[in-house]
């Protein structure tokens, strides 16, 4: 390795890997050749570039770095829990958050050539992966997220997400506006700002907590939650808006690792240093 900056970031990772309090080996039966941070490495550089597992090893090979074979990355990265990667998240993220945006997007599971689609039927394949995240609006960084296979509603991962993080306020679109989103909120002392779907009166004259958060709602809050469309955009343009695994361990990885790669790269502090100092 000729280039200071790959060992600076190879430093950089063996410090997040020392934080995770990770064992230096992935599994303790497993023939001990490459330690847990060799995977991190190569994995994080495949995240970056968007490459496949096999080019990500040929290129390695090339710059001379040691990395292990294209089917250990493959099984490693799909190893990866959700504990560890909630952890990875609030390690690159910061452990608490003043106002966070909930919302969710979709990543292609397939990336076809439209030449052929529009020779075949026209038809462009509508099954996609669904991430949820929550986004810090101050550090402009991922805090958590929770990835589906399949399409679903906004609102079944919300309660999942604010679990994980420690924030003051939350704001969300419409499609968060439920009632029991209000009260799981009260009882963890949250502020929610999120705008009614329907402006009708109460039935009976009930007030829920759904219909009294109106009169706390504010408008110039509210419009924190566009910076997670942002997020959104930034991920997609950079690390790319299409995900080439098949099972639902690895599409996770592939995903979550890309947010890992935003939080780190993009503002080129990885915690509390700069990224290549």
């Amino acid at each position: 390795m000729n280039s200071k900056r790959e060992i600076k970031l190879i430093n950089k990772i063996k410090h997040l890997v020392r934080q995770l309090n990770c064992p230096r080996y992935g599994h303790r039966f497993g023939p001990k050749k490459y330690e847990f941070y060799e995977h991190m490495v190569a994995l994080t550089i495949r995240w970056f570039c968007n490459l496949s597992y096999r080019m990500t090893v040929k290129l390695l090979d090339l710059l001379g770095i040691r990395c292990p074979s294209k089917s250990a990355l493959q099984y490693n990265s799909s190893r990866i829990s959700n504990a560890l990667w909630n952890k990875i998240f609030e390690l690159t993220s910061g452990s608490k958050h003043y106002i966070v945006a909930l919302d969710a997007t979709g990543f292609s599971r397939t990336n076809p050539s439209y030449h052929y689609l529009r020779r075949i039927d026209g038809k462009i394949p509508k099954m996609f992966a669904k991430l949820s995240a929550a986004y810090d609006t101050e550090n402009k960084k991922f805090c958590a997220a929770k990835t589906r296979v399949t399409p679903a509603h906004d609102i079944k991962d919300a309660k999942i997400l604010i679990k994980r993080i420690k924030t003051r306020t939350i704001v969300a679109d419409k499609g968060y506006d439920a009632n029991y989103i209000h009260e799981y909120c009260s009882k963890r002392n949250i502020k929610v700002h999120i705008p009614l779907r329907k402006n009708g009166k109460a039935k009976h004259g009930m007030m829920n907590k759904r219909r009294l958060s109106v009169k706390t709602f504010c408008k110039s809050i509210y419009h924190r939650r566009e910076l997670i469309e942002s997020g959104f955009g930034s991920i997609k343009r950079v690390y790319g808006s299409s995900v080439n695994s098949k099972k639902a361990k690895t599409i996770r990885s592939d995903i979550y690792g890309r947010l890992f790669c935003h939080n780190i790269f993009c503002f080129c502090r990885l915690l509390g240093q700069s990224l290549f100092d």
